[in-house]
């Protein structure tokens, strides 16, 4: 089991989130992920440091933690090489602590640089044959692809990493899944849904994917990232839900929306019970502890944890005195999802 921290880069400087994320190592969190933002789900007060550069950064301050992005969209801001040649140079700089976790993107990210956005049956072929180029890139030299999105003529990324670097696929419903389990080293999704979500379309579409390709589901790193909102107040705890009351809103509200001016106002609308609704807010450590054991009695094996307060050393120091010791001492040997698949 491995305890991630996420780096909230919607919401702090790149230089802030650099020390926080420090930190993380050394209060004993496992790993730091970061999203690869243009733009944040919020205007004012709003950050979006460049995920490449940051993790560079971050690698060169650190020593243990694994550092990776969720999730980045190798699909309209980059060609796929150029996604595949930074995270090789990357992995070269921090041998065996960098991950590159994907997904198909959101409008809010991509259509402010003249993308049109395209429907989800598309982006999703797009991600399937990025995976695809990076992977050969990373292990062939002089590599010629004539995919439907995406071209290259003797491509060749000269420094390479001694080790692929691991793929983690993000996913919001089955046939990400399934990609997952085929191909990846790791599966991405977030807390806070509809439990018949995990418990019927994503993890069976997972274990779907990994059985035709003949690989065992123990071998993938199962990431969650944990929407927590923890602290000894707990009304502190959920006023903190306030800034990212965004990710409250329905998909049907955030359909297409492309502007964090408007994101921002959507979500400025909500009462904070709402913006609340995707948290676990607590000020309990046991009772805490008790509602993220509902993820890990699922299978998933990498808790990443999202804290949405202004005071992120507050939070991490506090995790790691009442939360994490508890978890570490809690938690089954096997999951109980893996332990029936």
């Amino acid at each position: 089991m491995k305890f991630g921290y996420k780096a909230s880069a919607e919401q702090f400087d790149p230089r802030t989130l650099l020390e926080y994320s420090v930190l993380a190592e050394e209060l004993g969190f496992d790993s730091v992920f970061i999203s690869d933002h243009l733009q944040p789900w919020r205007h004012t007060g709003g950050h979006a440091p460049f995920a490449f550069s940051w993790m560079g950064a971050l690698a060169e301050r650190t020593e243990r933690v694994l550092i990776g992005t969720s999730v980045l969209t190798p699909t309209f801001r980059y060609h796929p090489a150029v996604v595949a040649h930074a995270f090789a140079t990357l992995a070269c700089l921090a041998p065996g602590r960098i991950a590159l976790g994907v997904g198909t993107g959101e409008a809010l990210n991509e259509v402010a640089l003249g993308t049109t956005w395209p429907d989800s049956k598309e982006r999703f072929a797009r991600l399937k044959e990025a995976l695809e180029l990076i992977q050969r890139l990373w292990t062939e030299e002089r590599v010629t692809y004539e995919g439907e999105y995406f071209k290259t003529e003797r491509a060749t990324i000269y420094d390479r990493p001694e080790h692929p670097v691991p793929i983690y696929v993000a996913a919001s419903g089955p046939a990400a899944s399934r990609l997952a389990g085929r191909i990846a080293q790791g599966f991405i999704c977030t807390s806070g849904k509809d439990p018949a979500l995990y418990t019927d379309t994503l993890l069976p579409a997972l274990y779907e994917g990994a059985q035709k390709a003949g690989r065992n589901i123990t071998d993938l790193d199962l990431m969650i990232e944990m929407k927590v909102s923890f602290d000894r107040d707990r009304a502190r705890a959920l006023n903190d839900t306030r800034h990212w009351a965004a990710l409250a809103l329905s998909a049907e509200e955030k359909m297409g929306l492309d502007d964090p001016i408007e994101m921002e106002r959507r979500a400025d609308a909500l009462s904070v019970e709402r913006a609340a609704s995707r948290w676990i807010v607590s000020s309990d450590p046991d009772e805490h502890v008790a509602m993220i054991q509902r993820y890990t009695d699922l299978g998933f094996t990498h808790l990443v944890f999202h804290a949405p307060g202004p005071d992120q050393e507050r939070f991490l120091r506090l995790y790691s005195e009442e939360i994490l010791p508890r978890l570490r001492q809690s938690l089954p040997v096997v999951p109980v999802a893996l332990a029936e698949s």
